[in-house]
């Protein structure tokens, strides 16, 4: 049964203001000073949550580029080369992309497992202890 028309509507809008009408007898001058328009920023696009990140991982699973920067990867991995030896060793560039390749590479498969495990566990925030027990059922206990 449909309600009636008057009670599903919406209130009326307010009536807008007149401007004040001066007696023919006294003159209003105009104040110098005039309002000026507020300037007006467009909206900034809002998306709902999780179609940005959605978005995101439409464009890194198309791309083939590497995701981590070249120089902070390679001064990580000289840092990493000092602790296990007294001299400084050298990199050949090529030596350095094909670590940070075969490095991403580990990392994204071990994310996705750790996704896979907080999905399991009715859960769509990653937590550090999702990435322990993908670790765990990998069999990578000496990192």
């Amino acid at each position: 049964m449909r309600p009636a028309p008057s009670s599903s509507r919406r209130k009326s809008k307010a009536p807008k203001h007149r401007s004040q009408v001066s007696s023919p007898g006294t003159s209003r001058a105009r104040s110098p000073r005039r309002r000026s328009s507020p300037v007006v920023t467009p909206k900034k696009r809002r998306f709902r949550p999780g179609t940005k990140a959605l978005m995101e991982i439409r464009r890194y699973q198309k791309s083939t580029d590497l995701l981590l920067r070249k120089g902070p990867f390679s001064r990580l991995v000289r840092e990493v080369c000092q602790t296990y030896s007294r001299e400084s060793l050298r990199w050949q560039v090529y030596a350095l992309l094909a670590l940070q390749e075969a490095a991403e590479a580990f990392l994204v498969l071990l994310f996705s497992d750790a996704n896979l495990c907080a999905i399991h566990a009715k859960r769509v925030t990653l937590f550090p202890r999702d990435i322990q027990l993908a670790r765990r059922i990998r069999g990578v206990d000496a990192l």
